[in-house]
């Protein structure tokens, strides 16, 4: 049997000591006045007297405040008694809806030491206190340790010591303050323990008193609640596991995968410190054992069960679970319910056919910080979707929705929503090899704005932005948007602003709360007051102003970009799941490699809600799943509910100023000119059309030509070559050129290049190079019946090519006879005067034209009959390879057969298009589209009679169809 436990303080005899000590003290000062003043011997042992004098007056001093704490020490037997335990209550923000009661009731089957397998002692102490056995029930490196991590935070609540005894002293005997002086009173208890109990019993002790989670006290319940067995019956494996909760229980108990991880520690250390055998350790190590808690009476439980850990890590479980407490929490109730009915909804409707089991929903009110909803699985109660694993907790790839946060860093930085990056594939050399990143739909779109580029979620930009950024600078951007996953900056590189770091839902829609608020972060606040039973208040949030991290422009830019539903609607549509009708809303989508992760994250003023859906096994959904389909439709459900009969509000403009520079103001440095193909020089009036090609001609140069990444706003950079990416982004830039000319059509090519605007113009199509040309016959005004015999002289310096005749500005005959032809009129050209034209054409077009005036005194054949589609001088763009001619016919009862024919005039070339035996009053023809050239298009009818007559023909220009440059569609959003 223990001693009764004495304390061996005496105030009387502690006040005689010190008062002989002090008069030792001065009588040393008095001889110390006596001694020489330059001796340097004595001067030595005097400064060492004082020393010991000094010395012996803080310990007596030390021993007088220990004194002083241990006046009011509780009794060690006081293990025995308990107070009457409070159930703690947990409500919404109002008060009034009760979320969780926390039963008081403590559920304790008492045991043995001997009924206790070693191997759960040995797991506990590997757990909580390796030197059990060693110290006389403090660690006093230990304590050194934590008193100077606090003393140098100035925070008497931060690191612990604690020793089995320690704990036990802390949950059995003592109150659940952290202070200096509990913690000194926690040591001499726990001093007072070790001389009064052997080491088994405090184990013995420890064991059945130590709070295990939930309302189970001591390893047996524990065992029984969450195993179904005895203590002595627990395996190696189940032993670790709940030796692995005292340490945090709610915290493990809601995340079984940081359980199961300080399982497995557990089990490396004792395999380590030789407490069980390589077999026994395998054995354990494969064995599942997965905890669950029973719960009851809850909503919200992910929140609720998050607010208890919360809890318990600032007062201890004991009191949390014991105390009473009325605890008063941010969450909204009524958007609480549409938060989780909105996720039953997509989950009942759509994943099935998405290939998705869970979501995750975080609403907050950007203003405050304060969480309103939290919706941390789609059921809570559903083991097969691991439903009690808290998704808005839990680390996950972000996808696309990573890109605004580096985005906006970069609008730090100087760059604006209008500055232009090249979407084209381009290598990225990095420390660990090539990264060559793709967009989503494995295409390029060439330049691009800021704004198209994000809106659009293009990869390839977006890693150009956090290269010109910094990912360190971006990683650091991030932690004061509130992010915490990204401490180990080693695990990073470009690959972050696609989604390659993970980051906590919650954290992710409080860094979009940012943007809300105009550059001001708020801290996620969950609780909003603590009292006691007693009406003491233990804590109570207080409104702020948050932390300004943002510029309010810079914030406002970011929010103009996500709100501008045109500039993504070339991606996703105008009608999409990111809008909200008659409402601006800020909304940004992320789908992860390989389909395993949806997000959409938006907001308006006054609401930020953030989306997840997936597999929480972490399992693929269907090809095509992601943030636009399976997480939109809960974000867009939710918003429309939550923001249901509340007032518009409209989103402050940015101000974005022109730069001065070009490439941040969105210009592309780029000429459109039309150029003679022959001369290479500017086309003239006198160059003719065939022979005009339009292009566009520029600096075709990434950013890094025009501006110093760390400073766009400065000086050009004299040498661009020296940024280590600059050679790999002009070359991506001159492969995506080559590429999209080798795309354009033969003719058109190229449609973009690099080169320089010519400044001379077409010298070959000149006057003086054209052709001279003298009509013989006919003379003016002579008359002629339906044949025109024509005489006529030419010469041209370059050589002569053809001669066009036409009546009326008609074709009536294309000849390559220098000196004459007869004409047959064709049956269109009526009796009365018309106009005669000869042109003369040498072997690039240049050309000499007269005009004659002619009678025709004999009618020809009138047949209604004629060429109506296309209609004269008409552009034929190779569009498609076919195109529609449509002849019209008055009379097609007196034909017996048609003739439609096409002729070349460049090259005098005739082919036929198409015969028909069979005429109608409406004939339409498909003409396969031949190379680019001017064509005469005419038709021929036969008549029942044997007659023919012929259409006026018609002249048409073929010409490739040009593709869009997309050098001038960068500003467009």
């Amino acid at each position: 049997m223990s001693k009764p436990f004495k304390s061996g303080h005496s105030w009387a005899a502690n006040n005689k000591k010190s008062h002989n000590f002090f008069l030792k003290i001065k009588d040393l000062f008095k001889n110390i006045t006596m001694l020489e003043r330059f001796d340097k011997t004595r001067l030595v042992k005097n400064l060492i007297l004082i020393g010991v004098a000094l010395f012996l007056f803080g310990a007596i001093a030390f021993l007088g405040l220990f004194a002083w704490i241990s006046r009011d020490l509780p009794d060690p037997n006081s293990l025995t008694s308990r107070e009457v335990a409070q159930s703690t209550k947990i409500f919404d923000h109002t008060g009034e809806h009760l979320l969780y009661e926390i039963s008081g009731d403590e559920k304790r089957t008492l045991v043995n030491i001997d009924q206790i397998p070693e191997y759960m002692i040995k797991a506990t102490i590997i757990a909580e206190d390796r030197k059990f056995y060693e110290h006389s029930g403090i660690d006093l490196k230990g304590i050194a340790r934590a008193v100077f991590a606090n003393v140098t935070t100035f925070d008497p609540t931060g690191q612990g010591a604690s020793t089995i005894t320690q704990q036990l002293v802390k949950n059995a005997i003592l109150t659940t303050e952290q202070t200096y002086t509990r913690k000194i009173k926690e040591i001499l208890l726990s001093l007072a323990l070790e001389r009064r109990y052997t080491k088994d019993e405090i184990m013995q002790l420890y064991l059945n008193e130590i709070p295990y989670g939930s309302t189970n006290y001591g390893i047996e319940s524990a065992s029984r609640t969450y195993f179904n067995k005895t203590v002595s019956d627990l395996s190696i494996a189940e032993a670790a596991t709940v030796a692995a909760l005292p340490n945090a229980p709610s915290t493990f108990l809601n995340n079984p995968e940081k359980l199961l991880l300080r399982r497995n520690w557990i089990l490396d250390n004792m395999k380590e410190f030789g407490y069980i055998t390589e077999d026994e350790y395998n054995t354990a190590y494969a064995q599942e054992t997965p905890v669950t808690q029973k719960l009851t009476q809850i909503n919200a439980p992910h929140f609720v069960l998050w607010i208890k850990e919360l809890l318990e890590a600032e007062y201890g479980q004991r009191l949390v679970e014991q105390g009473g407490l009325k605890v008063i929490t941010s969450l909204d109730y009524d958007l609480q319910k549409i938060a989780e009915e909105s996720v039953s909804k997509t989950i009942s409707e759509i994943s099935e056919s998405k290939g998705f089991n869970n979501q995750g929903l975080v609403a907050l009110d950007p203003k405050t910080g304060q969480i309103l909803a939290m919706v941390g699985s789609a059921d809570y109660f559903n083991d097969e979707i691991d439903g009690q694993v808290n998704i808005a907790l839990r680390p996950l790839q972000p996808g696309s929705s990573m890109k605004p946060i580096i985005y906006t860093a970069g609008f730090e930085q100087g760059y604006t929503p209008d500055s232009i990056l090249y979407d084209v594939e381009t290598d990225f050399p990095t420390a660990t090899g090539n990264y060559h990143p793709h967009n989503y739909d494995l295409k390029e779109k060439g330049p691009v704005s800021i704004r198209k580029a994000l809106q659009g979620s293009l990869n390839i930009p977006a890693v150009k932005m956090l290269y010109l950024v910094g990912i360190e600078n971006g990683l650091n951007f991030a932690e004061k948007l509130g992010y915490t996953t990204f401490e180990d900056r080693s695990r990073f590189g470009l690959a972050i602003v696609l989604g390659g770091g993970e980051v906590k839902l919650l954290e992710h829609t409080a860094a979009y709360a940012t943007f809300a608020n105009e550059g001001v972060y708020h801290q996620p606040v969950a609780i909003l007051k603590v009292e006691k039973p007693t009406g003491e208040v233990l804590k109570e949030w207080k409104d702020d102003d948050g932390k300004k991290v943002l510029e309010p422009n810079i914030a406002r830019m970011i929010t103009n970009v996500l709100s501008d539903n045109s500039a993504r609607a070339y991606v996703f549509g105008l009608n999409n799941p990111l809008t909200l009708q008659g409402r601006p809303v800020a909304a940004k989508t992320g789908t992860t490699n390989n389909y395993k992760d949806g997000w959409t994250m938006g907001y308006t003023p006054s609401l930020v809600v953030g989306v997840w859906a997936g597999n929480t096994n972490g399992s693929e959904m269907y090809r095509g799943s992601g943030g636009s389909t399976a997480a939109a439709p809960t974000w867009n459900e939710f918003m429309k509910r939550a923001l249901a009969g509340t007032d518009v509000e409209n989103f402050t403009a940015p101000q974005i100023k022109p730069t001065g520079k070009n490439i941040l103001d969105g210009k592309v440095p780029t000429q459109t000119v039309t150029i003679d193909s022959i001369s290479g020089k500017l086309a003239t009036d006198l160059t003719p059309e065939r022979y005009k090609v339009t292009k566009t001609c520029g600096e075709f140069h990434s950013i890094l030509f025009y501006i110093d990444k760390y400073n766009p706003l400065g000086p050009v950079p004299a040498n661009p070559e020296k940024d280590p990416m600059f050679t790999k982004w002009e070359t991506g830039i001159q492969e995506w050129l080559a590429r999209e000319n080798e795309k354009a059509p033969e003719a058109d090519k190229p449609i973009v290049e690099i080169c320089d605007v010519p400044t001379e113009f077409d010298d070959i199509h000149t006057t003086e190079n054209q052709p001279r040309l003298n009509v013989i016959k006919p003379e003016r005004n002579d008359s002629f019946a339906r044949y025109v015999p024509v005489e006529i002289t030419t010469i041209a310096p370059r050589g002569f090519n053809r001669i066009e005749y036409l009546i009326d500005g008609n074709f009536v005959k294309l000849d390559s006879n220098p000196t004459g032809t007869i004409l047959n009129l064709p049956t269109w050209v009526t009796i009365g005067q018309h106009t005669l034209t000869v042109r003369s054409f040498d072997d690039i077009d240049n050309s000499a034209t007269i005009n004659i005036n002619i009678n025709i005194t004999v009618p020809g054949q009138v047949g209604g009959f004629a060429v109506t589609n296309p209609f004269n001088n008409q552009t034929i763009e190779k569009v498609n390879s076919n195109y529609t001619i449509v002849l019209e016919n008055n009379n097609a009862t007196n034909y017996r057969s048609v003739s439609l024919r096409a002729q070349n005039i460049w090259t005098g070339q005739m082919f036929i298009i198409q015969e028909t035996t069979s005429p109608s009053g409406l004939t339409t023809v498909d003409w396969t589209l031949p190379d680019e050239g001017e064509y005469l298009l005419s038709a021929q009818a036969t008549m029942l009679s044997g007659e023919t007559v012929d259409t006026t023909p018609v002249k048409v220009f073929v010409k490739n169809a040009v593709s869009p440059n997309p050098a001038l569609e960068a500003t467009t959003p």
